[in-house]
């Protein structure tokens, strides 16, 4: 088992683009800096909030390239690294290898639908052929497929496989991944109104949305209950939920990425087919952070 320490707020990093769909590197670098100034306890480059989809391969590369260049250290760099190819996913995990990252993301295949054999396989060879720490992302409503914790339990015996971020919502789950990887297996909630349940099941933290907008919010609320101040942990855990609730109002990043617009940090552009969100989601988004105290 990897030493690397994942805990508390990890940001699923948006990726901010021009008005005509180009990469803004200095946006997203500046976007890195006010994360790690704000609290924020690691950085997930071109996982779904990424926009990695629609991403070419050069453009992940250099997304990746940027965060750790920009983070130099100072908070863990964990890289997208998943494909439904297992080959792609290899060349984007040694690439995260190269680029300096400290750890990959890498999601359960999506549309080719694998037996649980097949997901066994397909992260081991990963594994096999990378040596980084690997997170695998367990996100069903995204991905059709569903990885059981026995799978995982199998998975966890792996040296290089350390992790996992349920995106399940499913509260009984890291009880059962508990048991069948054991108690030092990090458990990251990928669904941010389940965070703090998730801890008080074991779990070590959460890769965020909604830390893209409150990162201080999202990392003081994690603090708090690592330091047993559960009282101050549910208070800002309350003032969140309705910003989690207007985030996913629609499919994400477009809720977002349009959040993060009205901070300065970025534009709204999300490549197609992602649309442009309804007006009556940017109300809400505007009203939930404003109650929130995001805007002034």
């Amino acid at each position: 088992m990897s030493n690397l320490r994942l805990q508390g707020s990890l940001t699923a990093l948006i990726t901010p683009m021009h008005a005509d769909g180009k990469l803004d590197e200095k946006a997203f670098a500046d976007f890195v800096e006010w994360q790690i100034a704000e609290g924020t306890e690691g950085l997930v480059p071109v996982g779904t909030t990424g926009e990695s989809p629609t991403l070419s391969h050069d453009e992940h590369k250099r997304v990746v390239e940027i965060c750790v260049e920009t983070a130099r250290g100072r908070v863990p760099v964990v890289a997208g690294a998943g494909s439904n190819s297992t080959s792609e996913a290899i060349d984007l995990a040694r690439h995260a290898k190269k680029a300096g990252a400290d750890a990959t993301l890498v999601v359960t295949p999506y549309y080719n639908k694998p037996t649980q054999e097949g997901m066994y396989l397909h992260f081991t060879a990963i594994a096999d052929a990378v040596d980084l720490p690997l997170i695998i992302y367990n996100i069903p409503p995204r991905s059709v497929i569903d990885m059981t914790p026995e799978t995982m339990g199998r998975l966890a015996k792996h040296k290089n496989i350390i992790g996992v971020k349920d995106a399940t919502a499913n509260l009984a789950r890291p009880l059962h991944q508990r048991i069948t990887c054991g108690p030092d297996f990090i458990q990251l909630s990928g669904e941010d109104h389940t965070a703090l349940a998730l801890m008080a099941s074991g779990g070590h933290g959460c890769i965020s949305v909604t830390s893209n907008i409150a990162p201080r919010l999202c990392a003081d609320m994690h603090k708090a209950w690592r330091e047993g101040r559960i009282k101050d942990a549910m208070v800002i855990q309350d003032r969140l939920v309705p910003v989690h609730d207007a985030l996913f109002c629609e499919t994400s990043p477009g809720p977002v990425k349009y959040a993060a617009s009205l901070l300065g940090r970025g534009s709204e552009f999300c490549r197609l087919p992602m649309a442009p969100i309804a007006e009556s989601t940017r109300k809400r988004v505007e009203g939930a952070m404003r109650t929130a105290g995001l805007l002034n």
